[in-house]
């Protein structure tokens, strides 16, 4: 049954990298466009460089496309997004909304570490 299931790993990699991404992708496009549902009124330059990393960024993770070092950045701007942005407000993750960061934060780091799986860009290449 292992054996199998291991089988499986680029691909449960993929998915994982493909779901990220386009949740992602979707918070970039909320506070820079205000789709799927409005966004800040205006933005200031934290928000937008976050709009910016989010959607680009989101968007080459989507596709597989320099994974490892996007992967990286990204994880590092989720990290200082929690800091910044969520800790201060409370010491318990769910109280101040920085749940989604800290997880983002963590799955970027592991595509770090095991690369875009397949169905990527990277993986054709040969990256």
């Amino acid at each position: 049954m292992t054996d199998k299931l291991s089988a499986l790993q680029l691909y449960a990699i993929g998915a994982l990298r493909i779901v990220a991404g386009l949740l992602y992708f979707e918070h970039g496009t909320q506070k820079l466009f205000g789709i799927p549902i409005p966004g800040p009124e205006t933005l200031g330059m934290l928000s937008l460089v976050s709009g910016l990393l989010e959607v680009i960024g989101g968007a080459l993770i989507i596709l597989g496309l320099f994974t490892r070092p996007v992967a990286f950045v990204l994880s590092g701007h989720m990290a200082f997004a929690y800091w910044m942005a969520h800790a201060p407000k409370s010491v318990f993750p769910v109280a101040n909304g920085g749940d989604a960061a800290i997880l983002f934060c963590f799955v970027f780091l592991l595509l770090v570490t095991t690369g875009a799986g397949a169905l990527s860009i990277d993986r054709l290449k040969g990256r």
